[in-house]
């Protein structure tokens, strides 16, 4: 779901048009991201916590030279979602979730497919085609 898809549901439901609804959705995502910046954490009953943490710098490697770096430290936001989020997600039967494979599946099943590589070098770059 999209927030174009959230604006058209909660338009239809209210009687607002999608401008508006538009909006009151933007100014409620602008809000959330200017509490977390002055407070550091947003709770919403019956919804969840979003919180911003600390990661601390770390070591890791390039994956293509196998050279050492150093990760900075940086902020992220985390989601731990509510009681009443978690209840009802775990509503949800096998059967339910099945279908929503199912129907993914379908939907991928029907995007268009990547051309076959020849595994010769690509004649303008120079690159091989190896997808």
């Amino acid at each position: 779901m999209t927030k174009k898809d959230i604006v058209r549901v909660i338009s239809e439901e209210v009687g607002l048009t999608q401008q508006q609804t538009k909006r009151i959705v933007q100014m409620t995502f602008d809000a959330i991201i200017d509490s977390l910046i002055r407070e550091r954490r947003i709770e919403l009953r019956n919804f969840g916590v979003f919180e911003v943490k600390a990661r601390a710098a770390r070591k890791a490697r390039n994956p293509r030279t196998g050279d050492e770096v150093i990760v900075p430290e940086k902020h992220v936001v985390t989601f731990k979602p509510g009681k009443t989020m978690e209840a009802r997600v775990r509503e949800l039967s096998d059967n339910e979730l099945a279908s929503q494979a199912a129907a993914k599946s379908q939907s991928d099943s029907n995007a268009p497919t990547k051309p076959e590589t020849s595994g010769e070098p690509d004649s303008h770059s120079g690159r091989w085609d190896t997808d």
